[in-house]
């Protein structure tokens, strides 16, 4: 790159940033920051060394890490305003190689399901229907454990999707999001129907999580904590909430830029900068551990047809 295709990309980012993030006063701030960059001439003159540096200005005023110039290898294809096709693609490929999300789903001692969900939650129009086998396969069993600990984001809808598994036909209001444009919150709920087993709202439910976890994966371990249906379990997450859209400024360069802001109805804020703290606080090497003993110690309590096996699987297990 030469000095003028910097200048060139730097301030189409600073152009983005104010007219489209988010919180006005914090994009003006976040420009100023980039003006001053260039001015000082801190941006190195290749691609990934500029993604860098500029993401870590970005990210300076207010910590927004869905705020970021990404480098690609790859050139990025060129798209007209609202045309997703070649994202959704690419997002369908990449669901394909990845069992649509759902990295591991089996039965544990004791009758309790296990689910791992990652790398991301991808779209239910690409993976609603991976999800509902997987947990159609864990609604029969007597408690469950959702791992987060390697989920890195996702779509929003599919946290409402799967939360639908984990609750009844009476819709509850989940996280919104609130947009800069008309500053209204646009409604999240879960489904009065879904095909195949709902899991219910009643069983046991842990969810796993990590410091790697982050934004959609943060959303649904946050809503089914605010619900009081699950018990988080885990170390605090990374804390991104925001809704971001990608801009190709470079043909290896995209920028993101946070277009919405999370509001959850329980809180009335989210968990943007703070992470979603467990009730459970734990090394996350062991979270699974400690959520299978609680899951078998509650279905011990609840006196069912499962509780000799989760009896036996809890004197079995060391320690």
């Amino acid at each position: 790159m030469d000095p003028n295709e910097v200048t060139r990309v730097v301030q189409e980012v600073r152009a983005l940033v104010e007219s489209r993030y988010v919180y006005p006063d914090v994009g003006v701030r976040v420009a100023a920051v980039l003006a001053e960059g260039l001015a000082d001439g801190r941006y190195p003159l290749n691609e990934s060394g500029l993604a860098d540096a500029v993401t870590t200005d970005l990210q300076s005023v207010n910590g927004d890490k869905h705020l970021r110039l990404l480098y690609h290898d790859q050139p990025l294809s060129h798209r007209e305003p609202g045309d997703d096709s070649a994202e959704y693609t690419a997002m369908a490929r990449w669901a394909e190689q990845t069992c649509g999300g759902v990295g591991s789903v089996r039965r544990l001692a004791g009758n309790v399901g296990y689910l791992d969900l990652q790398p991301v939650l991808f779209p239910a129009v690409i993976a609603g229907e991976l999800i509902n086998a997987a947990m159609s396969l864990v609604a029969a069993t007597a408690a469950l454990i959702i791992d987060l600990r390697g989920c890195l984001g996702g779509e929003p809808a599919m946290a409402a999707f799967i939360i639908s598994y984990l609750w009844d036909h009476d819709p509850v209001q989940l996280t919104g999001l609130a947009e800069r444009q008309d500053n209204r919150l646009r409604q999240s709920w879960t489904l009065p129907y879904v095909s195949g087993r709902r899991f219910g709202k009643t069983k046991p439910v842990y969810v796993l999580t990590s410091r790697a976890t982050f934004s959609g994966g943060e959303q649904l371990a946050y809503d089914l904590q605010q619900l009081d249906r699950a018990v988080v379990v885990g170390e605090p997450t990374r804390g991104g909430a925001h809704a971001r859209e990608g801009f190709r400024v470079h043909p290896h360069l995209e920028a993101t830029i946070s277009v919405a802001a999370a509001v959850n109805p329980v809180t009335g804020t989210s968990w943007e900068g703070t992470g979603v703290s467990p009730h459970i606080q734990t090394p996350a090497g062991q979270a699974l551990e400690t959520a299978h003993q609680l899951a078998l110690e509650q279905v011990i309590v609840a006196d069912g047809p499962e509780a000799d096996e989760a009896r036996s699987a809890l004197t079995g297990r060391p320690g």
